[in-house]
C-alpha cells in the first residue's frame, strides 16, 4: 500500500475476493462479488474500483494478456490489523480490553477462539499494541 489509508468496504470485498482466489480478471473479481444486484453496481464499475486501487496502490495489473489480470498487492493479515488498530484507536480509546468485550458480547467466540484467546493471555500478549 502506498499509505495507510483505510481500504473502503468496496475496496475490502475486492481485496477479499482477490486474497481468497490469488490473481484474477475484472470478469472473475466481478462475479465473485455477485455485483449484479440491482443496485447499478455493473462490470463497468468493477473495472473503474480495481483501476482506483491499482492508483492506490492496493492492487497490481499484469497487462501482458489481453484480459487485464489484478493481484492484491497488500496483505491480509497486514490490513486486518490495520483496520483493528484504527478502530480500536477511534471507537475505544486504545482499549484492547474493551473491543474484546464489546465483539464478544455482540457474538459469542467458538471454543478455538477461546482456547487462542487464552494462549495470548497466558503468553502475555493480551495488553500489548
Amino acid at each position: 500500500m502506498t499509505t495507510d489509508a483505510i481500504p473502503s468496504e468496496v475496496e475490502l470485498a475486492i481485496l477479499g475476493v482477490l486474497w481468497k482466489r490469488g490473481p484474477s480478471t475484472v470478469r472473475d473479481v466481478h462475479e465473485a462479488l455477485g455485483r449484479e444486484d440491482g443496485k447499478g453496481a455493473g462490470y463497468t464499475t468493477t473495472l473503474k474500483q480495481l483501476q482506483v486501487m491499482a492508483a492506490k496502490g492496493l492492487v497490481s495489473r499484469d497487462e501482458s494478456a489481453r484480459s487485464h489480470v489484478y493481484a492484491a498487492s497488500v496483505a491480509e493479515a497486514r490490513t486486518k490489523r490495520q483496520l483493528v488498530k484504527d478502530l480500536l484507536d477511534r471507537v475505544f480509546g486504545g482499549s484492547s480490553g474493551a473491543l474484546a468485550v464489546q465483539a464478544l458480547s455482540l457474538k459469542p467466540a467458538s471454543k478455538e477462539e477461546l482456547d487462542d484467546l487464552r494462549r495470548l493471555l497466558d503468553e502475555g500478549k493480551g495488553g500489548k499494541s
